[in-house]
């Protein structure tokens, strides 16, 4: 029985030691992506989550970082090739369903919909714009308590002609609602994406 009680102390400690490494090194990555004021060191923070959840392989969060990091590099460079960036995200946030899929993972393929589609408007709205759209539809049926879901589509519509149904008017409603969501809501760790409120805030404001 003595020998049993060891071994089984020695996994859970191996276990936390496997978990502290995985924590420690998802809060350097966030550090970095946090740092990041160009594209390529966004892109590189990217990499790291990527090489991140290839070594942990039953972790959804570390691909989910990597396409998100990956989408704002798309965004930072204004000459980079947004259809291979936003393909390389959806490949990365299919690597993070494969595992798990949830309200966050959705709102991340509208943002990479919608990086694909500013490659030409006019042209893609009809295919990418109607991707972004189910995208957060999706998010919604998974948590209609995710603030991130109303404030993407409060940026979408703020950009949209009033005539296709956007402007300031309808976006600001979306702000509003997703700041009130923000006040109640907690991630579901330190590591559990937790950002917008920010953006919301701004956006909000220029929207008055």
């Amino acid at each position: 029985m003595k020998q049993l009680l060891i071994i089984v102390s020695m996994f859970f400690a191996g276990m936390a030691v496997a978990q502290s490494k995985y924590e420690s090194a998802m809060a350097k990555g966030l550090e970095q992506m946090k740092a990041a004021n160009t594209a390529e060191d966004m892109s590189a923070a990217s990499a790291f989550f990527e090489r991140i959840g290839d070594a942990e392989k039953d972790k959804w969060l570390p691909y989910y970082y990597a396409a998100q990091s990956n989408t704002y590099a798309g965004w930072m460079n204004p000459k980079a090739d947004k259809d291979k960036v936003g393909e390389k995200s959806k490949d990365l946030i299919a690597k993070a369903e494969a595992i798990e899929h949830n309200s966050e993972l959705y709102c991340l393929k509208q943002m990479a919909s919608i990086l694909e589609m500013m490659v030409d408007p006019m042209t893609r709205y009809q295919t990418y714009g109607a991707e972004a759209k189910n995208a957060l539809e999706e998010a919604q049926k998974a948590d209609p308590n995710n603030p991130r879901i109303y404030l993407l589509d409060g940026q979408t519509l703020m950009n949209t002609p009033e005539a296709f149904g956007g402007g300031k008017a309808v976006a600001k409603k979306l702000f509003e609602k997703s700041l009130e969501l923000f006040k109640t809501f907690k991630p579901a760790s330190p590591l559990h994406p937790n950002w917008g409120k920010d953006q919301a805030e701004k956006l909000l404001a220029a929207c008055q």
